[in-house]
């Protein structure tokens, strides 16, 4: 038997360290090749960590939250085959054979056998139950985890059918096919009292965005402006072009027309497309408006980019929006596809709230909340009438931008909102 040693990969761009956020495998278990074995964090993204070979792993090379140097020993795997320890060159990323939004790197490898045959690959099981010991952690994508948490579903009495065991989507809809959902879990008495704790590591992406918030409320001095906008006309406009081209050329949702608001808007206010270096005392004011939008994905906040917004239709600004906002909630968004935004637009969708304080993504001077549409009876011309309502809760970093600039800002905003015509006037 030989052993492979798969070290911390060079993520690129001057990286030197990263945190372990989670393993996928414990000591003892059986992998193949190209399955996940970890997930390490960076400043801004979360990359895969592959297993190169198939075999069995012998040793973990740390604990999650710990930040390992590049080129440390990240885990050893058992592998069929003997030879001499020798080094072999680290190979390049994977990034340039995949998709624009994958971040999977490939793990730098020490090789211990010359020439080592893969072992027999894991059995994959079949069935849709399966029991586990109460603390293994079955293999899962963080998208499956969430799916099975809404679904009320534990994750290890659910056989799974991917690679190694692996527990998919359909995995689970076969549990429920089954009506097993609750088939371990012990009754319990509604009001039955609980004394039982949990305590969550600060680590990963939790850490990232921590860490970020602190230091924009820390460093920023910030203040909120909301304003109330009527959304009937851009919402009639929009169903009106779904209906019209939605088959076509892909359904609108109002980011991509906010989007086009902030290009018109930016270009009477440049101030507020801008990056402040505190530390050098220098505004950088930029030309091309790149959007960030704020998405929620199974890790926590991502902010992936829309590059050169002036420069793209609603359609193709929609494009962009969607497939940023599925490579961030997928944890594969690149960490190009995660900075060097120079605005950023939040959003909760249906739980946007009344009104909300976003918090500034340094070292950008200004964010454009937007809250949720509600109808409303407004008073126009003397006439009380049904409209569709929506508040834009945007913050500023006072220091760099006046609260008069900042209103007349979010008033240009509203203006072409309300009058979605201007949106295209050139």
């Amino acid at each position: 038997m030989g052993t492979h040693v798969i070290k911390m990969p060079d993520i690129g761009e001057g990286i030197a360290e990263v945190e372990l956020s989670q393993w996928h495998v414990k000591v003892g278990d059986l992998v193949v090749e190209d399955q996940v074995l970890a997930d390490v964090m960076t400043d801004k993204a979360m990359v895969d960590i592959p297993s190169p070979v198939h075999g069995k792993v012998i040793a973990l090379g740390g604990q999650p939250g710990e930040v390992m140097a590049v080129g440390s020993v990240l885990i050893s795997i058992e592998v069929e085959g003997a030879g001499n320890l020798r080094e072999s060159a680290a190979p390049a990323p994977v990034a340039a054979k995949e998709p624009p939004a994958a971040s999977k790197v490939e793990a730098t490898v020490e090789s211990k056998p010359a020439a080592a045959a893969a072992p027999r690959s894991a059995p994959v099981c079949q069935g849709p139950m399966v029991a586990r010991e109460a603390d293994e952690r079955p293999l899962a994508s963080p998208a499956v985890r969430k799916h099975a948490l809404d679904l009320g579903i534990q994750l290890r009495l659910v056989r799974g059918t991917g690679p190694a065991g692996r527990v998919l989507h359909e995995d689970l809809d076969a549990y429920l096919a089954q009506g097993q959902s609750n088939a371990s879990a012990p009754a319990a008495a509604a009001y039955a009292q609980r004394h039982d704790e949990e305590q969550i590591q600060v680590i990963g992406m939790r850490r990232k965005i921590a860490q970020r918030m602190q230091d924009a409320t820390q460093r920023a001095a910030h203040f909120s402006y909301v304003e109330e906008i009527d959304v009937t006309a851009i919402e009639e406009l929009r169903a009106h072009l779904n209906e019209k081209h939605g088959a076509s050329r892909g359904k609108l949702t109002l980011l991509p027309f906010l989007v086009r608001a902030l290009v018109v808007a930016l270009r009477d206010f440049p101030q507020m497309n801008a990056r402040y270096d505190d530390e050098a005392q220098v505004i950088t004011r930029l030309g091309a408006v790149h959007v960030g939008v704020a998405t929620q994905s199974d890790v926590g906040l991502m902010v992936p980019v829309v590059r050169h917004a002036e420069a793209r239709s609603l359609w193709d600004s929609a494009a962009e929006i969607s497939r940023l906002a599925n490579a961030a909630r997928n944890g594969k968004a690149s960490r190009d596809e995660l900075s060097g935004s120079t605005i950023t637009l939040t959003s909760l969708g249906a739980l946007g709230g009344i009104v909300s304080t976003p918090v500034l993504n340094l070292p950008e001077v200004a964010i454009v909340g937007v809250n949720k549409i509600v109808e409303r009876p407004m008073v126009i011309k003397g006439q009380v009438v049904i409209r569709k309502m929506m508040n834009l809760s945007s913050s500023f970093d006072h220091r760099v931008v006046d609260g008069m600039d900042a209103a007349l800002f979010i008033q240009a905003i509203r203006g072409l909102i309300e009058q979605p015509a201007t949106l295209f006037v050139e």
